[in-house]
């Protein structure tokens, strides 16, 4: 696909929603590239990373390995989720611990769009795309219900995290974040990005690397072969996320980490109580962003 300048600088804009998207446990990166139409391509281009794409890296061939695996789309998306995830770490954070009932409210309107509209990209709602989105739903809203548990720092658990919080990154509606709370190393990777502790970086990058390769594998598989089923799975998948996003909840359990630091364990979700008209404007306003985000990127298909 020949791309101008401008069409890159526009990867470079959606990856970094897309990295916005992941620093919140809650919200997938994978949602924001099925929004803005990279989906898809995106995990073709991971999977193009195979044995065959690097024999050409090994042998100096790197302009024929760069063409091989979407290189300048890669880098684009990328580059912009590596912004993202550096400049909105420390505020995304903070956010999420002073306005949490506010941060949450404008992701719910948000995720309960981007159920809509990607349910829009089934072609045919019979009875098999039936039957996968109510999996992906029940699926997604057991997940939101698991307990976090505490874990080992060591490197191993990083770089197993790594692999296992991405193939979460790249399902709409699973939050590689939220895997993360599960695992017990959210705060401790927002911890190591803040504070730039190169060592964990680099090994949960490199698990991240490896998982994500793998599993792009499994996904380009699916939605080649079983499209509408695959995409009413991943609708299912946001659906019933959206019991993770519900703005208002009480801590019913909390646990004391290793450094001493009382954190919420277990939390249920309740009837709104607080910024009520301030949470319905922002889910309004996070559901508009998503409309308009839909419309942008039907108009440049349409161009394209």
């Amino acid at each position: 696909m020949n791309r101008t300048i401008k069409d890159y600088l526009l990867l470079v804009v959606k990856g970094m929603g897309m990295g916005a998207a992941d620093v919140v446990p809650g919200v997938s990166g994978g949602t924001i590239a099925f929004l803005v139409g990279i989906y898809e391509e995106l995990i073709n281009s991971i999977k193009s990373v195979n044995a065959s794409s690097l024999s050409l890296f090994f042998t100096f061939k790197w302009k024929e390995f760069w063409k091989a695996i979407n290189g300048n789309f890669l880098l684009s998306v990328v580059s912009g989720i590596a912004i993202s995830l550096l400049s909105l770490a420390k505020v995304i954070t903070y956010l999420l611990l002073t306005y949490p009932v506010m941060v949450w409210a404008f992701f719910f309107g948000l995720v309960l769009a981007s159920t809509y509209f990607v349910s829009l990209r089934i072609k045919k709602w019979s009875f098999p795309p039936i039957v996968a989105f109510l999996l992906g739903a029940i699926g997604a809203f057991y997940i939101t219900m698991a307990t976090p548990t505490e874990t080992p720092d060591a490197y191993w658990f990083i770089f197993l995290s790594g692999a296992i919080a991405i193939c979460a990154m790249i399902l709409p509606g699973i939050s590689g974040s939220f895997i993360l709370v599960l695992l017990g190393k959210y705060f401790f990777m927002m911890d190591a990005i803040q504070n730039v502790r190169l060592p964990y970086i680099l090994v949960f990058i490199s698990g991240a690397a490896i998982g994500i390769v793998m599993f792009s594998n499994v996904l380009s598989f699916l939605l080649r072969r079983f499209h509408d089923l695959t995409i009413a799975l991943l609708t299912g998948f946001m659906f019933g996320s959206l019991n993770k996003v519900w703005p208002w909840k009480e801590v019913v359990e909390t646990f004391v980490d290793r450094h001493g630091v009382t954190k919420p364990l277990i939390e249920a979700n309740i009837m709104p109580n607080s910024y009520i008209w301030q949470s319905i404007l922002l889910m309004i306003i996070g559901f508009a962003l998503v409309a308009a985000l839909e419309i942008v990127s039907k108009k440049f298909e349409t161009k394209k």
